[in-house]
């Protein structure tokens, strides 16, 4: 509405401007009120460019002088005796009356087309207007109101359903994202801590065991896991799903993580799967070569970054080992460009995974991965993306 309101008042420019410059290019108060429309017009579409919507005060200024004192002025200053004279500035009045529709509610509407359709009146009394002239101007006047007015409340209605539909679009998807969640968690349960438990009380298993112990400890941190996500699952459901799997994935070869999700934000799916297949690959580094049966991971946000770290205990290893491309890194810089290798076989194998599977992963989607290692201190890696 605002740009069909915009095209019906440059109409009326352009109207104006082609009755003065032929039949009153000589006399100076025309090309000052022609001037003066112009401003006025270019003052409403500015505001209207800056607020994306139009200004009461604009409209309202633009109806006072435009609308209601315009008209007197140009039959004081501007010579307009007679009807066609005076016509090219009655015709920004229904262009006035348009605008006000857009911009105001229905009371301060209906006050400033009555202003308008008393000024015109009085206007086309003067240079004594024929009746059916002056009827349909404000019959123009009038229904530019209306007309106006039932279109900027139909798009609004219609922008409402939009929206609602949108909505419920949304509500039914992540109704649909619940219960595929809930389906997994039964199914993980099933599989694990109720297979587990049920596998005790029949008396089937001795529960004394290490095995036994390490197992109860793993699925425990599944379950704490639940019950620390069940608050906030509606928040970034893709990367907690997706770092879930490769925590579950490395737990099931043996390796006890310890996952905690503080408020990561909301990343595209791909991003997602890029940052939880380089974490399941930093877990297979722990499991295969640290010396050490738990991992620790963390997942963030910070200023709109996701932040994904693998932490371990191990037996680490120099950050700044010879390697084609990681030699002479300092510890806890980024591995920008390749390897992060350890010295000698304590940890073979270590520095290819990480460079292929981890720094290119994170390369390949505009991430960055940093790795932070001494021998005894174990290591830390982490994932940032954006980089």
């Amino acid at each position: 509405m605002v740009i069909a309101t915009a095209l019906y008042r440059g109409s009326h420019l352009v109207a104006g401007g082609a009755v003065v410059a032929q039949h009153q290019r000589d006399r100076l108060f025309p090309w000052l009120a022609l001037g003066a429309a112009i401003a006025a017009t270019a003052l409403i579409w500015f505001m209207a460019a800056r607020h994306r919507r139009l200004v009461s005060w604009a409209v309202g200024l633009d109806v006072l002088v435009i609308g209601c004192l315009l008209p007197f002025g140009a039959y004081a200053w501007g010579g307009a005796r007679a009807q066609e004279s005076i016509a090219w500035v009655m015709l920004l009045g229904g262009s006035a009356s348009a605008m006000a529709a857009v911009a105001f509610g229905a009371r301060l509407l209906a006050v400033a087309v009555v202003l308008l359709v008393a000024t015109h009146l009085a206007g086309y009394l003067l240079v004594e207007a024929d009746a059916s002239v002056t009827g349909a101007h404000l019959n123009a006047l009038v229904f530019s109101a209306v007309v106006s007015w039932v279109l900027t409340w139909y798009l609004c209605r219609q922008g409402e359903q939009v929206d609602s539909a949108n909505r419920r679009a949304l509500a039914a998807e992540a109704q649909r994202a619940r219960f595929a969640e809930r389906v997994a968690h039964h199914n993980a349960l099933h599989d694990t801590v109720l297979a587990t438990l049920t596998a005790i009380a029949r008396g089937g298993v001795d529960a004394n065991t290490s095995m036994m112990r390490e197992r109860c400890a793993r699925e425990a941190a599944y379950l704490r896991r639940l019950v620390e996500q069940a608050d906030d699952r509606e928040q970034a459901s893709e990367v907690r799903a997706a770092l879930e799997e490769s925590v579950r994935a490395a737990e099931a070869l043996g390796l006890r993580v310890t996952a905690r999700y503080h408020e990561p934000p909301a990343v595209p799916g791909e991003i997602a799967l890029a940052m939880a297949r380089a974490a399941t690959e930093a877990l297979n580094n722990v499991r295969c070569h640290a010396g050490t049966g738990h991992a620790f991971l963390t997942a963030a946000g910070d200023s709109g970054r996701l932040i994904v770290t693998v932490v371990d205990r191990g037996r680490g290893f120099a950050a700044g080992a010879a390697g084609p491309e990681g030699a002479g890194a300092p510890a806890g810089a980024e591995a920008s460009g390749g390897a992060v290798r350890p010295p000698g076989p304590a940890r073979p194998g270590g520095g290819i995974g990480l460079d292929r599977s981890v720094h290119a992963r994170m390369r390949g989607v505009g991430g960055r991965a940093f790795v932070d290692s001494a021998p005894g201190e174990g290591v830390r890696v982490e994932l940032r993306w954006p980089g």
